[in-house]
């Protein structure tokens, strides 16, 4: 059975390469957006992972904001792009993983280099100018994965963009649970972990169920710093995650699962 899933999985990556290749030519930016949702969508569910969005008193998502999340996985990527689709900002390690690297690159993702402050500013300047052009783009602040109940500080540097481009932060919390509503080893992507033992242990896993949070957006008035923001969208999803590890009782005023 884990041979037949992880078939799967690749024939679903190909699929991707293929659509980038032969199809995004031909798209618009509307049309790709399309696409990279359904198939985010579609590799989450291969992988054995059923997605519920949780909005807390109603909470909605602001048309265009800089997105920030906690980060656990590979899996956030594709999780977050399942619910809308952006320009991702992730290690440049991520180019190098088989079939992934290429398919992150094509479909936007914005490549940078750890400890380089050239290419920080680089960054900076084309997050700023994709949120002036109404993208929604996301990156992870933590700068790595942290293991589930655990967020490390939130790198501010890039929340600039968003005070620079007057458009808020929206923070995402994101957990992985099992059948009991634990949180689930599996979806750890930690240490020496490779991607593809990664893929192979989430498929053995038995299945999961992502939890993708949406917290209140928070507002970038002229005059704000980046460290305040930062220390905002920290303490909004840390206590979220806090929330959740001491109980499973937190009342949502929306949950749609699929």
């Amino acid at each position: 059975m884990l041979g037949l899933r992880l078939l799967r999985v690749v024939l679903h990556l190909f699929q991707g390469l293929a659509t980038c290749a032969f199809v995004f030519p031909f798209l618009d930016h509307a049309g790709r957006q399309v696409c990279i949702k359904r198939w985010s969508a579609r590799l989450v569910r291969l992988s054995g992972i059923s997605v519920i969005i949780e909005q807390p008193h109603a909470v909605t998502a602001a048309p265009r904001a800089l997105i920030v999340s906690n980060h656990v996985s590979w899996l956030d990527i594709f999780v977050i792009n399942s619910l809308e689709p952006c320009r991702f900002v992730a290690k440049s390690d991520i180019r190098d993983w088989p079939l992934i690297g290429w398919l992150c690159e094509k479909t936007g993702t914005i490549f940078i280099s750890r400890g380089k402050l050239r290419d920080v500013r680089r960054i900076y300047q084309g997050l700023v100018n994709s949120l002036h052009s109404g993208e929604r783009v996301a990156f992870f602040p933590e700068g790595t994965t942290s293991a589930q109940g655990q967020v490390l500080p939130f790198h501010a540097n890039l929340f600039e963009a968003a005070i620079e481009a007057q458009v808020p932060v929206q923070p995402y919390a994101v957990r992985y649970t099992d059948s009991a509503g634990r949180l689930h080893p599996a979806a750890n992507f930690i240490g020496e972990m490779t991607f593809v033992q990664s893929m192979v242990t989430v498929l053995k896993s038995g299945g999961m169920t992502a939890h993708l949070t949406m917290l209140p957006p928070i507002e970038t008035p002229p005059g704000s710093h980046r460290r305040d923001i930062a220390e905002l969208a920290h303490r909004a999803v840390a206590g979220a995650l806090r929330q959740w590890s001491s109980a499973e009782t937190v009342e949502l005023g929306q949950t749609e699962k699929y």
